[in-house]
């Protein structure tokens, strides 16, 4: 662990030597200052993890390094000292993004439970900040093809506005990866994101997920319960797999989607929902209008900006940075850490992935963890990911793959044998390891 470092900033130096003592007794860095001017040129150096700063200094006073510091560092985490002291100047301060404002004469044991919450503030940030770098990473778009870069552009052109948007693809080629990144570049980022599964909803309980309901609408209804319409408000809610809704339930997004207003199940009240929607399916929804399935007029409402995403087979030279992504990320899951040989990221680049995103993720994963060597090799892809030439698994799990035939021992049949229920199995569960393993 880094040591704790702390600036004190004060134009006193009795002041300046007194906390310095006390803060090096906890076993903390310390690096006084005697100015603002000082403070701000020492600063991005030292990088300190908090600030003590005084109020009244010559030149540039407390409140104007204060400015400084924040504009140096947004995180900077930075507790007020005076001797003059007066609410003006400590709703100011607090104004400015000071964490902490104390009066002189300074306590000993008031300095310490400052320090002790303002580093665990600190901490807390600093989290904050690695979590939501891990969700971008872990949602990010990755890719530098014609096909990905035109999908960027379409994200960036239609996230700033409050237009709807329906995305179209295949499973597996990351829809919810474009809902997030247009939430994430629009206005409502601050907001939640919510999403909803509609396939995965019994038809009897998704009205109930979408608006809510009253306690003692229906048998279960032990309480009343806001859906999700309600606690996307302000932010964006993303309708997934939207073809596989049921027709009452579309016509109240409908109504919510005219008129802004839900209402939970049993209750008459209508409720008020500021909610940017974005739905995503993998059907043809003009065949499922024609077959009486979808309202026409839903489609309407949710189909004002169309974003189709591309099948992996059609951005088949994002492979080899899909590989590195997927495997930066899973080895820091804890699975093994190992790198793949050039030939091993060209064939997988020769697959045509049925499965799109989601299989590839899942064949990288399979062959950090089954691959012998430190190196994942052409041979290993071959054997794990399938033979097949432009065929695909698809095509291999449906054939029970011609190496049966070919086997020459028992042990080959039996390798054999096992790889092509495997695939199967995995194609049942549309190339989901976990629900795989569970089946």
């Amino acid at each position: 662990m880094s040591p704790r470092r702390v600036m004190v900033v004060d134009d006193e130096k009795g002041i300046r030597d007194a906390l310095k003592q006390v803060l090096e007794y906890e076993e903390i860095e310390v690096q006084t200052c005697a100015s603002g001017h000082e403070a701000a040129r020492v600063y991005p150096e030292f990088q300190p993890h908090l600030v003590f700063l005084d109020v009244k200094m010559e030149g540039m006073d407390g409140l104007e390094t204060l400015k400084k510091l924040r504009e140096l560092d947004p995180q900077a985490q930075v507790v007020m000292i005076s001797g003059h002291g007066t609410i003006q100047t400590a709703v100011e301060a607090t104004q400015l993004g000071a964490y902490d404002f104390l009066e002189k004469p300074l306590d000993t044991d008031r300095i310490l439970l400052t320090l002790r919450n303002a580093l665990q503030h600190v901490v807390l940030v600093n989290e904050n900040v690695r979590l939501k770098q891990e969700v971008r990473t872990q949602y990010e778009i990755v890719g530098s093809s014609k096909n990905i870069k035109h999908l960027i552009g379409l994200i960036e052109k239609v996230a700033p506005t409050p237009a709807r948007v329906l995305i179209t693809g295949e499973n597996g080629t990351g829809k919810e990866l474009v809902a997030r990144a247009i939430h994430a570049l629009s206005p409502r980022a601050s907001g939640p994101f919510v999403e909803v599964n509609c396939a995965a909803i019994p038809t009897e309980l998704i009205e109930s997920e979408l608006f809510g309901h009253m306690k003692g609408s229906f048998t279960g209804a032990f309480a009343d319960r806001a859906g999700k319409f309600e606690l996307a408000d302000g932010g964006t809610l993303f309708l997934d797999e939207i073809g596989d809704m049921s027709l009452s339930a579309q016509a109240k997004v409908l109504r919510a989607l005219q008129e802004g207003v839900i209402s939970r199940v049993g209750s008459g009240k209508a409720v008020p929902v500021d909610v940017r929607v974005i739905a995503a399916t993998n059907k043809n929804l003009g065949l499922q209008i024609e077959e009486g399935q979808f309202r026409e007029d839903l489609l309407y409402r949710l189909n004002v900006v169309p974003i189709q995403v591309p099948p992996l087979r059609d951005r088949r030279g994002d492979v080899p940075q899909l590989v590195a992504h997927f495997v930066a990320e899973l080895t820091k899951e804890g699975l093994p850490k190992k790198t793949f040989e050039p030939a091993a990221v060209e064939r997988l680049g020769t697959h045509d992935w049925p499965g799109n995103i989601r299989e590839l993720k899942n064949a990288v994963e399979r062959l950090l963890i089954l691959a012998t060597g430190a190196a994942v090799t052409q041979a290993d892809v071959e054997r794990l990911v399938g033979r097949s030439e432009g065929g695909g698994a698809r095509g291999t799990a449906a054939r029970g793959d011609a190496g049966w035939l070919r086997a020459g021992t028992f042990e080959e049949f039996k390798q054999a044998a096992e790889r092509a229920f495997l695939l199967g199995k995995l194609q049942q569960h549309d190339w989901n390891v976990s629900e795989t393993a569970r089946s």
